[in-house]
């Protein structure tokens, strides 16, 4: 009975040493990093794990020391280094995402990717972390924003990531001019061919080198490079679409010199008109003859006996 009674004596005080001995570690670290870093995520991060896992081996070696059934080592190190895990499973799992971005290279610094909801050009990769110079967001036609976003390594495992210009350099971008059911939808569409091929000529010789090169990795099937003017109607107009490879940081100023040269060439040419949604008046006193869409009067028709004007809302 005296035994039994000095053992647990001598483990009561054990656990208070032991206790005092841990908070008095976790303060001093705490204190030593706070000093050396004002961000208050970074204090968030480090009081919460640090605490973790001080909490999780003083329960382990109190378990130990007042129960029995922990006395191999290996067992005591299993636990030891699972509870460590848990306790930072995310910084574990962030480790684990910069293995695999240096293993696997899905992406690396100078590539524009869009992952998580953000795009942006990579600028730093770190163990814990990687940052992009965000682009888009408020800003049109895939232009920087001016603000670094950090996202954590284990968003690679979870999120799909797009890559902008690995392996293959360009994309494919559109530009759709709208032009009057009326015009001569045959000569623009020859016009903004050859806008298209001007601008285009230089990249599609290179993207051919660059798609041969991609092709020893990726099934990429595609035939034709070079720009495409597609046709088609759409609401109140002929719809003319421009599809040309372009480099992604220069999207906004391709599209910019396109539509410049567009606007010149179209201001020539009387027969060609741009669409956009108009209102016509109808009055069949004056006018006599129906526009388009308005059936002609009808000697029977209420309307035709009340010699009213009326209007008629038409869309060209």
């Amino acid at each position: 009975m005296a035994d039994l009674s000095h053992s647990f004596t001598q483990n009561l005080l054990f656990s208070v040493v032991l206790i005092f001995a841990f908070w008095l570690v976790r303060a001093i670290v705490l204190r030593v990093v706070f000093r050396h870093t004002s961000d208050p995520e970074l204090h968030y991060k480090w009081r919460k794990y640090f605490t973790r896992v001080l909490v999780f081996m003083a329960l382990l070696i109190l378990g130990r020391t007042w129960f029995e059934g922990f006395q191999s080592i290996a067992t005591f190190l299993g636990l030891l280094s699972a509870g460590i895990v848990i306790a930072l499973k995310d910084s574990v799992a962030d480790l684990a995402g910069w293995i695999f971005l240096i293993w696997r290279k899905p992406f690396e610094i100078g590539d524009r990717i869009d992952i998580a909801g953000v795009s942006g050009d990579v600028i730093d990769q770190r163990i814990f972390k990687f940052s992009l110079m965000e682009i888009g967001n408020w800003v049109d036609a895939d232009q920087s924003t001016g603000r670094v976003i950090h996202v954590p390594n284990h968003k690679v495992f979870t999120e799909n990531i797009a890559n902008y210009t690995a392996d293959f350099h360009f994309i494919w971008n559109e530009l759709p001019v709208r032009i009057s059911l009326e015009s001569n939808w045959k000569k623009a569409k020859k016009i903004l061919q050859q806008i298209a091929d001007r601008h285009s000529a230089n990249i599609s010789t290179e993207a051919k080198q660059q798609l041969r090169k991609a092709a020893r990795s990726y099934l990429i099937t595609y035939r034709i490079l070079t720009p495409t003017v597609y046709t088609d109607v759409k609401d109140f107009g002929i719809i003319l679409t421009i599809r040309y490879l372009t480099n992604p940081r220069t999207r906004r100023g391709t599209e910019h010199q396109i539509w410049e040269d567009v606007l010149t060439e179209l201001a020539g040419h009387k027969d060609i008109s741009f669409a956009y949604p108009t209102i016509r008046y109808y009055d069949r006193a004056r006018e006599g003859s129906s526009p388009w869409g308005v059936p002609q009067d009808d000697p029977g028709s209420p309307q035709s006996n009340s010699g009213s004007a009326e209007g008629h809302a038409s869309r060209q």
